[in-house]
């Protein structure tokens, strides 16, 4: 299938709402329709796009898969209650952490998700709910990485000549894939999202696993997600597009309390972007730099060393995994 992208430039977000609500009602029709919720810009509009379109023939979700940043599904769902759409906490950590174990190549391990979210966690709700559809934030530039090779995105299927009807047992339908994502900012603003989501920095969909290099277990994952708290609460008002810690898998030599340590490394990165096609690192004061190094060396237990990404996109790459 060929996607036409609509760029920024030619959006209406008033008609397009209208269109993609009456789009997703026909396509649902007196069925019921399911969707998962992260908190990212991209599927709180789907959430409240398709909550306009369904009303209570809508189930929302929020997938606690153990590897989301720190607090996320608690406060995910306590701010959308407030909105008046319910969220129901899916409990599936263990099967996530149980499929992502000894796997250590980044493509194993997003295919390890995509087939934990798509054929054993939503296929069970399916199942238990009688929904056919499942409404996605997939957007252009997820469909144009996978496409081209620079990474897989979990959420990309039927582009791949995934059939998801045979292979999950229902069908997906993805309003916002001609989107990138200014143009998903400013469906989120004409939908009434507050400014700390449709202004939230980018976050991948395979969470905080992206940016743990090696194998993912629960020790490795809190340490990325603690090192994360403090690179954004430092960072966050820098104007960047997006920043984040990231846990290497090897072992460095350091020292603590006049002691040899051998401990772990983290590296930030933090970007200057539109659209996460390309992408310069920051040019962060050194000042800043150095609080950060001691602010996670400091609170984050076992690592010695912290450095800063400073390769542009191309050729590095945004996330690491």
């Amino acid at each position: 299938m060929e996607i036409k992208e609509l760029t920024l430039e030619n959006l209406d977000p008033e008609n397009f709402i209208q269109e993609k609500s009456r789009e997703i009602s026909s396509a649902v029709g007196d069925g019921i329709a399911i969707n998962a919720l992260s908190g990212g810009v991209d599927s709180s509009a789907v959430t409240v796009l398709c909550h306009r379109a369904l009303g209570d023939k809508l189930k929302t979700y929020f997938i606690d898969n153990g590897i989301m940043r720190d607090g996320e599904p608690e406060r995910v769902v306590s701010l959308f209650s407030k909105m008046g759409i319910p969220v129901e906490l899916v409990d599936a950590r263990s099967e996530f952490f149980d499929a992502l174990k000894g796997l250590t190549d980044p493509e194993e391990k997003r295919e390890a998700i995509t087939q934990t979210f798509y054929r054993k966690v939503f296929s069970r709700i399916v199942k238990e709910s009688g929904a056919r559809y499942l409404l996605h934030g997939t957007i252009y530039t997820d469909v144009e990485e996978t496409i081209a090779g620079i990474k897989r995105q979990h959420n990309i299927l039927e582009q791949l000549g995934i059939d998801t009807e045979k292979e999950f047992g229902y069908s997906v339908l993805e309003p916002l894939i001609q989107l990138r994502k200014p143009a998903v900012r400013e469906i989120a603003k004409a939908l009434g999202l507050p400014e700390e989501i449709y202004n939230r920095p980018p976050f991948p969909g395979p969470a905080l696993v992206a940016r743990v290099i090696g194998e993912v277990t629960p020790e490795r994952i809190e340490t990325v997600r603690k090192a994360t708290v403090i690179v954004e609460e430092e960072l966050s008002g820098k104007g960047a597009f997006q920043c984040m810690a990231v846990l290497h898998g090897n072992r460095v030599t350091g020292m603590r309390d006049g002691k040899r340590d051998y401990g772990l490394q983290i590296e930030v990165r933090c970007w200057d972007s539109t659209d996460a096609t390309t992408a310069k690192p920051t040019r962060l004061p050194f000042e800043v730099l150095e609080r950060l190094a001691e602010r996670i060396t400091n609170d984050v237990p076992g690592i010695v060393s912290v450095t800063y990404n400073i390769t542009s996109k191309p050729p590095s790459t945004m996330e690491v995994v």
